[in-house]
């Protein structure tokens, strides 16, 4: 302990520093009230009651926060590297990944990578498996085959495959699905039909998609002042929503701005 002596007081003003710094981060946070009490004991009056808890805090919360955040940044970085990557390249590396373990999320991460190079056909012969085996029904299949078969411009196939999505699996699964629904009815001439599920699809949503493309199936349809009715409350909601809103919902707002701009 006498050796510890001359330190003491540097060890007793970190300390208390991390007891400021983490009375800073469970507020930013949002920690549980008795840290906050401790912390704030520790900052103020420097006890050590409340120098342990700030010690306490560092290890069972702040570096565990730290160490989480450290892989979220290493994961932004690692998507950022592969995002440079050639489109062929990471096409091939998909084509390596599947041969070694054939999973759902290998297929469907090819196909993908097929469908934004423009080879809609290789893509959908790489979820044909999928199709037809223990995957059959599950959503993220159906949706990605039923988009493949619209670019393919098959809508009815796009239909068959979208009639079998169960609707109560996620809101935002519900959203997509009628959105390609509807979008599938238009391209076959149901006329009707499609103006139902556009109108069912913008009912709870989880994103712009729905209205702006109902906007441009109005325009296609003659219905200038209804598609105008609808652009005018989009405008209202990208003026209000937040930043991070915003940059969600960018194609479609901008998609939205085309639309208004057609109509003056």
């Amino acid at each position: 302990m006498d050796a510890l002596q001359p330190y003491l007081p540097v060890i007793y003003t970190v300390i208390r520093g991390l007891a400021v710094v983490g009375l800073v981060h469970a507020i930013m946070t949002r920690q549980p009230i008795f840290w906050m009490f401790l912390l704030a004991f520790g900052a103020l009056f420097g006890s050590l009651f409340g120098m342990i808890g700030s010690v306490l805090y560092t290890f069972m919360v702040f570096l565990p926060w730290l160490r989480g955040r450290g892989q979220v940044a290493g994961q932004a970085v690692a998507r950022g590297v592969e995002a440079i990557k050639p489109l062929d390249t990471r096409i091939r590396e998909a084509r390596d990944r599947l041969s070694e373990s054939d999973t759902l999320a290998h297929r469907t991460d090819l196909a993908a990578l097929q469908a934004r190079a423009g080879r809609p056909e290789e893509a959908q012969a790489t979820l044909y498996p999928l199709l037809t085996g223990i995957y059959a029904d599950d959503p993220v299949v159906l949706l990605t085959s039923a988009e493949l078969e619209l670019a393919r411009a098959n809508p009815a196939a796009a239909e068959e495959l979208l009639e079998r999505v169960d609707l109560r699996t996620s809101a935002a699964t519900r959203t997509r699905t009628l959105t390609l629904l509807a979008q599938a009815q238009a391209a076959q001439g149901k006329v009707q039909d499609a103006d139902a599920t556009y109108r069912e699809a913008m009912t709870a949503a989880t994103t712009e998609e729905p209205r702006a493309r109902y906007a441009a199936f109005l325009l296609e349809q003659g219905k200038q002042d209804e598609a105008a009715a609808l652009l005018d409350a989009m405008e209202k909601t990208e003026r209000r929503a937040t930043p991070l809103y915003k940059r969600q919902e960018r194609e479609w707002f901008q998609m939205a701005a085309g639309l208004r701009r057609e109509l003056r």
